[in-house]
């Protein structure tokens, strides 16, 4: 058996590896990319909330709204730090994102209301530097994502529209709009008392087990993709540092947070469910692809997530 030593040990070289991690994304960031004033703006907002209210009251009730807030601050920051006229292009980023961050910060404010707490949280806030370490990743991970926002809204822009951002914008539409489905459709079947217990496999997840991380995914690679042909036309090759936004998402979603933790609950719960196990080996993992073949043989009951 561990004892409490040893886990406040373990968790303080958790918190002293996170905190370091992010904080070194954030200044390798600021320098090379000349985005300081950005990661100044992230790292102040969360610090902010943290000290606050996260650590005293040892809550995790506006972390997610916190992260929506510190978005909104940096992409609003980069639209007006400096007078200038903004492209259709600037603004229809600023604006992509900003629809976002209001669609995701009321979603998940709504789901921890709702459930009253946040149990990815329970293990690392007993220190709080391993506490801390949570809400330095997402001043980190805010900056990451709004890379392509960022970049392109800190400098002239005067390239017209092409049809390289009428394909980003059509790309946006549809991630954000799988996104929103795979989200309430979800958030639905769970507010279903006679779904208690299940997992879903209707809706967008019968085409795929995470179509909500496609969704998201597509967005942010659509972001990219206007600021990289922008860069094209501008002849500005920093802008293309805008794709290290999908990149992380990708990373985080598909190797980190995402689908492994996801799934390793998943199986935790339902892993000798033969009808769970076929639906996870049958059905596409993130891109929505034909749906799983019947099941021969016996099958349990449809159970969910």
């Amino acid at each position: 058996m561990v004892s409490s030593e040893s886990k406040e040990k373990t968790l303080l070289v958790r918190g002293m590896i996170s905190n370091g991690g992010a904080l070194l994304v954030l200044v390798l960031l600021g320098y090379f990319l000349n985005i300081g004033f950005y990661v100044a703006i992230a790292c102040g907002i969360q610090y902010a909330v943290f000290f606050m209210h996260g650590l005293p009251y040892c809550s995790e009730k506006f972390y997610d709204l916190s992260g929506s807030f510190t978005h909104f601050a940096v992409v609003m920051s980069c639209m007006t730090r400096n007078t200038r006229v903004r492209s259709a292009r600037q603004v229809l980023a600023a604006l992509a994102s900003t629809v976002w961050m209001t669609r995701l910060g009321t979603f998940l404010y709504s789901r921890i209301l709702r459930d009253g707490k946040d149990a990815r949280f329970d293990n690392i806030k007993p220190v709080w530097i391993s506490w801390l370490g949570a809400w330095t990743v997402q001043a980190a991970w805010v900056t990451l994502i709004q890379l392509p926002v960022v970049l392109l809204n800190d400098r002239d822009d005067a390239a017209p529209l092409t049809l390289v951002d009428y394909l980003a914008v059509m790309g946006w539409l549809a991630g954000f709009l799988i996104e929103a489905a795979a989200d309430s459709q979800k958030m639905a079947f769970r507010d279903n008392p006679e779904n208690k217990g299940k997992y879903i496999t209707t809706g967008m997840w019968r085409y795929s087990r995470h179509p909500n991380y496609f969704g998201e995914i597509l967005m942010w690679s659509s972001q990219a993709l206007a600021a990289s042909g922008a860069a094209i036309r501008l002849g500005s090759s920093s802008l293309h540092a805008a794709w290290i936004s999908p990149a992380f998402t990708i990373l985080l979603l598909l190797k980190v947070s995402g689908v492994p933790m996801v799934e390793k609950a998943g199986k935790k719960k339902w892993g000798e469910d033969p009808a769970y196990m076929h639906y996870i080996t049958k059905t596409s993992c993130v891109v929505p692809w034909l749906p799983a073949p019947a099941q021969t043989g016996e099958v349990s009951k449809e159970k969910a997530g």
